[in-house]
């Protein structure tokens, strides 16, 4: 499985230096950050991405360079899954708790302040119209 990426990695890059073009270039062609175009030519792309971000590049990159892309990812069909382990998250009834109680205090603070100036200002108001003559 490390030689069909060596090897794809190799395709790509043997194609794009054919066509005399940077990873630049490319990057800003297929909006494909060079940082992964590069590791899809060194066949390390499956430490930094999904399997679904590396088939879509893969694709994209192939697709760029007049290559067939499905066709290279049907033939290799397990060189590009992910070596990242998958996250199994665990969360259902009576796993909410309850965070950081403390700083709940303070983020209050600035709303009751705003109720008191607004009812300051609703008592004011009141009194207002009341010297003024409108109730």
């Amino acid at each position: 499985m490390i030689d069909q990426k060596k090897e794809i990695g190799e395709l790509f890059k043997a194609k794009r230096q054919e066509m005399n073009l940077s990873l630049k270039e490319i990057e800003n062609a297929t909006s494909i950050r060079m940082l992964y175009l590069k590791a899809i030519e060194e066949g390390s792309v499956d430490r930094l991405l999904s399997q679904v971000y590396i088939l879509g590049f893969i694709r994209q990159y192939a697709a760029f360079l007049g290559l067939d892309g499905e066709k290279i990812i049907k033939q290799n069909p397990n060189a590009f899954t992910s070596s990242k382990e998958k996250i199994d998250f665990d969360y259902g009834i009576g796993t909410l708790d309850v965070r950081n109680t403390q700083s709940s205090s303070a983020k209050m603070l600035p709303n009751a302040i705003w109720i008191v100036v607004g009812i300051i200002a609703l008592i004011g108001a009141w009194f207002f119209a009341r010297a003024v003559g409108l109730f």
